[in-house]
């Protein structure tokens, strides 16, 4: 048979190898039912598909698997850090199962967070995957996975990091190098892990006979900040300013335990500008371990959530639950933090 030319699809591939299209089909698809196949013809049908250039029909298989094969990811926004360490990993999982998917932004707007759910559902995505997004009612129809977002909502599978060992950790890596006087700096109110951390560090605080001065207790604001003025709410100065604030009132503290990396970043900074040297007159410590927490001067001593694990396991059960909606799934995925001890902590002085 000639070769076929122009768009070539799965019937004419077929024909021109002389092989019935479910054969083609299970080859191109890798489906375990493929194993049968000599790999002969196995080889002959990626070949020529390759060759002549196949691209699957995905608007034919979704009318035939009854799925979109798409899912809506929605998220505060894709700053550097952790949201893009996290989409990394949901990228590969998504890519690997032939899926599309598209992104939504809310930047912590509280209409956009109840309306683009139902938004992505009517562009008939199979799934939505809410990255640190938390919702409190939420009415669709398609399996929903959380990564980071703490949502108590019935039949919603959450991605969580263990934050009470995450806090365990941090502190006692302060503790024992001396640090009494520690100053916390908590995260924005509208990200879902604020609260759940702050409560962590008052519990292994008491568990440990530390004692946290309200004083020396600052909070990240980002709620004057938009991508319509610049300001990312996602920058270092999120933690400059606090820090800034902090150090005008007192300079009674050895450590700070910042929310996250891109917070202790800004503060180191501050720290600099007030004639401060880190780790020497305050240690700093981060949480992510995001990509840039290893080459900041100093190196960002950090408890690592593993971003790109989170954000692939919450792409496989997303999946998982798409092919098998009447499985039941635990409602929380419980994930382990790891300290891991750079430049920026060191002994107290006193």
């Amino acid at each position: 048979m000639p070769e076929p030319s122009g768009h070539v699809n799965l019937r004419m591939l077929a024909d021109y190898l002389g092989l019935s299209q479910t054969t083609v089909s299970l080859v191109l698809n890798n489906s375990p039912s493929a194993k049968s196949i000599p790999q002969e013809t196995r080889n002959r049908v990626i070949e020529a598909a390759n060759r002549l250039n196949y691209r699957p029909n995905y608007f034919a298989r979704s009318l035939r698997q009854s799925r979109s094969m798409s899912v809506g990811v929605l998220a505060p926004d894709l700053s550097e850090g952790y949201f893009t360490r996290v989409m990394s990993g949901v990228v590969q999982e998504l890519t690997a199962a032939h899926y599309f998917y598209f992104t939504a932004c809310h930047d912590w707007k509280p209409e956009l967070i109840e309306k683009y759910p139902r938004m992505l559902v009517e562009r008939a995505v199979d799934g939505i995957l809410l990255l640190n997004t938390a919702v409190e009612e939420l009415e669709v129809s398609v399996p929903v996975v959380a990564i980071s977002a703490h949502c108590a909502v019935e039949n919603v599978t959450n991605i969580v990091l263990d934050h009470h060992l995450a806090v365990r950790q941090a502190l006692r890596h302060l503790h024992a190098l001396g640090h009494r006087r520690i100053a916390i700096m908590r995260g924005p109110r509208a990200i879902p892990d604020s609260e759940y951390r702050w409560e962590s560090i008052q519990q292994v605080a008491r568990e440990m006979d530390l004692q946290l001065d309200p004083a020396l207790s600052i909070r990240i604001d980002a709620t004057g900040w938009s991508m319509k003025t610049g300001q990312h709410p996602m920058a270092p100065e999120i933690g400059y300013k606090p820090m800034q604030t902090l150090l005008e009132r007192t300079r009674a503290f050895t450590a700070v335990f910042c929310f996250n990396d891109i917070a202790a970043i800004g503060a180191i900074r501050a720290l600099k500008d007030a004639g401060l040297s880190v780790p020497a007159d305050v240690s700093v410590m981060g949480f992510d371990d995001i990509l840039s927490a290893a080459y900041v001067t100093p190196s960002l001593t950090t408890v690592r959530q593993p971003l790109l694990e989170m954000g692939q396991r919450g792409a496989q059960v997303l999946l998982e639950r798409i092919a098998d909606r009447k499985k039941s799934f635990p409602s929380d995925i419980v994930v382990e933090p790891e300290l891991v001890i750079r430049e920026s902590t060191g002994p107290t002085k006193i």
